[in-house]
């Protein structure tokens, strides 16, 4: 008995062995593709416990695995060129999975990295058709949403001939290139110096009509206050003529007296006044007699020089 042991052993470890290499797992982000001599034998996407050949070793049954959950790639700093010959830097990505496990391997052997290669080459061509039928402004307006739904559609035949699925395409970024920023600078500057020279032209002309309007309004009311002012004056003229008058009727003596007073005032308050009269005259009438008789033949009292703007009164008989 003891002479079979080593051999017991040795036959519980080959069957071990055995069964440890025809069991493989496949858990619930992957898929399971079987090949056997190269060949593919059976795709698992369901996640469970499976079994296979044992002989790994000789290529005779061998499990590759590849992913079954949602991938991305990113597509960064790439220039694209718009409608109207602008260039623009783009940042985008896709978000993938892989639906046909068989024909992925198939084209591209499993190998992720050779998938993304030709999609990368396939997003940038989609990119540069899809901003090259549009204005910069589209990408920052709603056509954006339609712009990533043209990309993903020029992807999905690309994308099916490896047994992939582009979900989803997404634009990260869109900016101006250097150049490109400084002419959009510069061309928004001069927007803004036109919009500040209407704005300005505008406040000018607003400027003047309103000058305008009170230089004639100060026209109109200067207009008014000289009228106004002259029916006043001729008003206290005639005024001042009718109490004249009725002083004169009144008393015309007194009323000659005061308005000789007046005109002696008048004459003779400016100093350096030369005034050639004969002692006689009637404007001295009142200084050669207390009476204010004028000495002339006939009796009759000549009359003072009236004051500047009073009616002049007549002679007493």
């Amino acid at each position: 008995m003891s002479n079979r042991l080593p051999y017991f052993i040795i036959a519980l470890g080959a069957v071990l062995f055995f069964a440890y290499s025809s069991i493989f797992v496949v858990n619930e982000r992957e898929q399971a593709i079987v090949l056997r001599f190269g060949q593919i034998q059976d795709v698992k996407a369901e996640p469970g416990i499976y079994f296979k050949l044992p002989f790994a070793f000789m290529d005779a049954d061998r499990v590759q695995y590849v992913e079954d959950r949602a991938l991305r790639f990113d597509l960064p700093d790439i220039r694209v060129q718009v409608r109207g010959g602008a260039f623009y830097e783009v940042d985008a990505f896709a978000v993938y999975r892989i639906t046909d496990a068989r024909r992925f391997r198939e084209t591209v052997s499993g190998d992720r990295e050779a998938a993304e290669s030709r999609l990368r080459t396939r997003l940038d061509a989609a990119l540069r058709r899809v901003y090259g039928l549009r204005n910069f402004d589209a990408a920052l307006s709603e056509e954006r949403g339609s712009m990533m739904s043209d990309v993903r559609n020029d992807l999905q035949a690309a994308a099916e001939s490896l047994g992939l699925a582009v979900t989803d395409v997404r634009i990260r970024r869109t900016d101006l290139t250097q150049e490109v920023s400084q002419q959009t600078f510069q061309r928004m500057k001069a927007e803004r110096l036109a919009e500040a020279e209407f704005i300005r032209a505008r406040g000018n002309e607003e400027s003047q009509r309103r000058r305008a309007i009170a230089d004639r309004q100060v026209v109109e009311l200067q207009a008014d206050a000289q009228r106004d002012s002259e029916i006043l004056r001729g008003e206290g003229d005639a005024e001042r003529n009718r109490i004249f008058a009725d002083a004169f009727q009144r008393d015309p003596d007194f009323f000659a007296f005061y308005r000789s007073m007046r005109a002696y005032v008048g004459s003779m308050s400016n100093q350096g006044t030369t005034m050639v009269l004969s002692p006689d005259s009637d404007f001295f009438r009142y200084f050669n007699s207390g009476a204010g008789s004028s000495g002339t033949t006939g009796g009759a009292a000549p009359v003072a020089p009236a004051a500047p703007g009073a009616p002049a009164a007549p002679a007493s008989n």
